[in-house]
């Protein structure tokens, strides 16, 4: 499964209440906006085949599939991946790992307690560390290495290159405490994701210098303080190799060694069936072939009713008999050759199915999400109403029913943003958008100009409702970038009498388009104040950023552009940029090919995947005649999609939502593009209209869920900086709740913000949550405490091979 690494570059300065992240999640569950306080909605439990450590053997190997060997072992940089958060779990402290729940929980293993200690006149948390903690080396965990993490991550030092600062930026000092094992770390600002940081942990010997960061901690770690050590990473084999921790504290790691191997996604079912590797994330289709497998257990050699060659009727059996046997040798050998072909690979499938019996399939909801994500920087989307009425057109209950429902998962639409089900603080906030409704989609469309006649309308001198279309010039320019989502409400007073009356008839989205109003007022004010503290909150900005591209480092790759346009600023993520690329592309893969729309693998003037030089006009679709058009063009957005044999499923939903569009006068012109340039060439810069994605999910959405919301603003030279908000949509008052909620130290406050900053979000419809994806994981029957983990992290020292007599259970030999 491929990702994308995003590129280093260099910490730039940002106001101190920023807060930097990579991956956010949203949730499941549909329906209408509920008021009241958070939802009681139950996640889907982990399936990890728990068993108690003494039914767990001692010793052997596991091998563990990853997508890719570690880009580094440092999880603060920026090519930083999933293999690196996998790896460095098992090896590293995280003082406070998610939960089943989705809730950070404190780890016995390194902390005996963690508290606010102050509040006044500053917030004071006091770490008191577990006495048995030390380093692999014998050295004592303590203040010095809190001390070298917060100077190489606070941002001060461009030295260090560091995707992320969240949080650390807010710390005055950190101090020792009564004693050695007491760490009491003062913030400057109150910060209530404080048990975010310092997870994963390093030694001070590798966060103490810049060269031992940002180089000594990519192929090597040392020094380390987990249930396991490294021992060694083979390029040649693909393979990190961990072995037990002689000098681990806690409870003793049931297997020598933990294996990771490199095996793409295509070759994950070769690999489970030939042994290569115990544990793997497999795709549908795979986890069909082992239930088939466990299913033909007592077909007693029996041919098998799938597979290769399942296909043929007796009749062309025959046929292909009387011509392998017949007078015409030409023909004949064809025919034989063809006939020992499928024979192998009949051969070949039984013998892979016959291994796959050994596996079982467990299965969960991964802690991800998959969005249609809305770019807003320009063209039609630009204009709010356009957005909505995308947004209004989806069935949301259909598409996750299409990747769910077959695999027996709940198959509810996601209704937050910042919150899973399950989770805490959670609550359906898709009210605020409204619910889908075809009638209402229509009008709102109708409202922004766009009309079944309109593509054969002559051009207009003037421009309808908050759409910008940029033919060059600074004015539209600063039109375009003024139209986003809250602020685009203010032009209301002027439309028409039938756009109000629709308006008025959305009924789940009423109260939530009344506080979107009050937002237009509030931004109008906003915006104002703004002009007069520019110089100040430009220069607070940058204090602590990370701008991917903006550096001279030796091997930096330059900026992305779009176009001819200037350079797109692209801040680096923050807490979990580790899984970023992974999560990005590894797309939960339920259907086949095809679909109600025909995908473009090319368009005019450009290379298969490319998009047509600017100015270039788009081709006319088969349903001209009933799309939607203004000023003599038609309504078409590009939608852009990964063409990789991991994005079946991602391709087929977006096919669904092309045909959704279709019925409201929208049209689209899908393009397949290389899973390697996805998202860094068309999603991170800006080249695409509609695009499907995901994100991870968080236990801190005030920190993690600020930079993906946050409102694009222009930097000094004119570039914008995007942060994590590749969709270029936000509200002054979507980044102040963000800013609110990290400060607030009471919990119940900062969920409330957090609700409020969830329903202005869908209210933006920028980002549309459609489903949570389903998390299916390959594992040796005979394993135990591993699997589909949902929200929690794996406890490594846990997982082993049953012993005999806990394997030889009737409760196993039914799974």
């Amino acid at each position: 499964m491929s990702h994308v690494g995003v590129p280093r570059g260099t910490v730039r300065k940002r106001r101190s209440l920023a807060l930097l992240t990579t991956g956010v999640l949203t949730i499941p569950v549909l329906a209408g906006c509920s008021s009241g306080g958070e939802e009681t909605a139950r996640g889907v439990p982990q399936d990890i085949a728990p068993a108690a450590r003494e039914t767990v053997a001692d010793g052997s190997t596991a091998n563990w599939a990853v997508d890719a060997l570690p880009a580094t072992f440092n999880a603060f940089q920026a090519d930083a991946d999933s293999a690196t958060t996998r790896i460095t779990g098992a090896l590293l402290p995280t003082l406070f790992p998610m939960d089943r729940t989705g809730q950070p929980k404190l780890n016995p293993d390194y902390l005996e307690s963690a508290k606010v200690i102050e509040r006044e006149p500053r917030q004071v948390v006091l770490y008191k560390l577990n006495q048995q903690a030390v380093w692999s080396d014998g050295r004592e965990i303590g203040a010095p290495d809190f001390v070298a993490q917060w100077r190489a991550l606070r941002g001060k030092d461009s030295a260090f290159w560091t995707a992320r600062n969240s949080g650390y930026e807010r710390i005055e000092k950190i101090e020792r405490g009564a004693d050695d094992l007491q760490v009491r770390v003062t913030f400057s600002k109150p910060y209530a994701d404080w048990r975010s940081l310092f997870s994963p942990l390093y030694p001070k010997e590798i966060t103490g210098s810049p060269d031992a960061f940002n180089d000594g901690a990519r192929t090597a770690l040392k020094t380390t303080a987990g249930p396991f050590v490294l021992k060694s990473m083979s390029k040649s084999e693909g393979t990190v190799t961990l072995a037990r921790n002689p000098r681990w504290w806690g409870d003793k790691a049931k297997l020598d060694t933990l294996v990771f191997r490199a095996v793409a996604a295509k070759d994950r079912t070769q690999a489970l069936s030939d042994g290569t590797v115990d544990i793997a994330d497999i795709d549908p289709a795979t986890a069909d072939r082992i239930t088939l497998a466990r299913r033909d257990r007592g077909s007693n050699g029996q041919p098998l009713n799938h597979g290769p060659g399942s296909e043929i009727t007796p009749a062309q059996a025959l046929r292909s008999w009387a011509q392998a046997h017949g007078s015409d040798e030409d023909a004949a050998e064809i025919a034989q050759a063809a006939r020992e072909k499928n024979r192998k690979a009949v051969v070949a499938y039984a013998t892979e199915q016959k291994a796959l019996r050994d596996f079982a399939v467990r299965k969960s909801l991964e802690p991800a999400y998959t969005q249609l994500a809305l770019n807003g920087e320009s063209g039609p989307l630009a204009d709010d109403r356009v957005r909505r009425a995308v947004a209004r057109a989806l069935d949301r209950q259909e598409l996750a029913q299409t990747v769910l429902g077959p695999l027996g998962l709940p198959a509810k639409p996601l209704g937050s943003h910042l919150a899973l089900a399950g989770q805490p603080g959670y609550k359906d906030g898709s009210g605020a958008l409204g619910e889908q409704n075809t009638k209402e989609a229509q009008a709102l469309l109708a409202d922004a100009g766009w009309t079944r006649g309109g593509a054969a309308e002559p051009p207009k001198d003037t421009k309808a409702g908050s759409e910008a279309e940029k033919k060059g010039g600074k004015d539209d320019e600063a039109e375009a970038e003024k139209k986003t989502a809250g602020e685009a409400e203010e032009d209301k007073d002027a439309k028409s009498e039938k756009s109000e009356k629709s308006e008025k008839s959305e009924k789940d989205g009423k109260k939530a388009e009344e506080e979107s109003t009050e937002d237009s007022a509030d931004s109008a004010a906003e915006r104002k104040k703004a002009d007069q503290d520019s110089e100040d909150s430009a220069a607070s900005r940058d204090e602590g950023l990370y701008i991917v591209g903006d550096d001279n480092k030796p091997g930096a790759p330059a900026p992305a552009t779009v176009g001819s346009a200037s350079a797109v600023h692209v801040l680096a993520p923050a807490r979990t940029a580790a899984a970023q690329g992974t999560v990005l592309l590894r797309q939960a893969g339920v259907l086949g090919e095809g679909g109600a729309v025909a995908a473009t693998d090319k368009q005019p003037g450009g290379a298969a995947g490319a998009y047509a030089p600017v100015g270039t006009a788009a081709p006319a679709p088969a349903a001209a005649k009933a799309q939607l058009g203004k000023d003599g063009k038609t309504l078409t957005l590009r939608f852009v999609l990964p063409s990789g044999p991991g994005s079946q499923s991602l391709r087929s939903v977006g096919d669904k939502i092309a045909a959704m569009l279709e019925k409201i006068g929208v049209g689209t012109e899908i393009t397949k593009v290389p899973d390697e340039s996805y998202f860094k060439d068309h999603i991170a810069s800006g080249a695409y209209d509609l695009a499907l994605y995901s994100w991870p999910a968080t236990a801190y959405p005030a920190t993690d869920g600020r930079p993906i919301y946050a409102k694009p603003e222009p930097a000094t030279d004119g570039s914008l900086l995007v942060e994590q908000n590749y969709t270029r949509v936000g509200t002054d008052h979507i980044d102040q709740l963000f800013d609110k909620a990290a400060g607030e130290l009471d919990e119940k406050a900062a969920r409330e913000l957090m609700k409020q900053a969830d329903a202005r979000i869908w209210a933006a419809a920028g980002s549309i949550p459609l489903f949570q994806r389903p998390q299916l994981v390959a594992v040796d029957k005979k394993l135990a405490n591993v699997g589909a983990f949902g929200f929690a992290a794996p406890r490594y020292q846990d997982i082993g091979f049953k012993n005999r007599q806990a394997a030889g259970s009737p409760a196993d030999r039914k799974k």
